[in-house]
């Protein structure tokens, strides 16, 4: 897994971008087609998955978590990638009440965060790749 992509911002403060663009753009081979309907595809499985863990047995939310961070890890959402392998984890690991809802919180919120910023940048008719960042 390559390391996330950091941008600097006018105050010269890095942050993490929401999508490491590098990495997506060798995903999809720089055909920016590709690229929008990988984003789509995505945002809809988010909601897909969500929707099995919010109402899973802990095996099947696992699964769920499991399948999510591979495919953020594979548009460089490494946020959003974490997050459901700390979720993965929690559940696989037995753990309950206070730490799968920390998990499950933090990857809901990594999700809206990346459906935010593919939504905007799926709007923008220039394809212009900012909304990403």
């Amino acid at each position: 897994m390559s390391v996330p992509s950091v941008m600097a911002f006018a105050d010269s403060e890095p942050a993490l971008t929401v999508i490491d663009e590098e990495h997506l753009g060798r995903m999809t081979l720089g055909d920016v087609s590709l690229e929008r309907e990988v984003l789509e595809i995505f945002v809809r499985q988010i909601g897909i998955m969500l929707k099995r863990i919010d109402s899973a047995e802990p095996r099947v939310a696992a699964a769920a978590a499991h399948t999510l961070k591979g495919s953020a890890r594979g548009i460089g959402a490494w946020r959003l990638a974490q997050a459901a392998e700390q979720l993965e984890e929690a559940v696989a690991g037995r753990l309950h009440g206070e730490a799968v809802s920390a998990a499950t919180e933090a990857l809901e919120a990594a999700c809206q965060e990346v459906s935010a910023a593919i939504r905007a940048r799926l709007g923008d008719g220039t394809n212009s790749r900012r909304a990403l960042g």
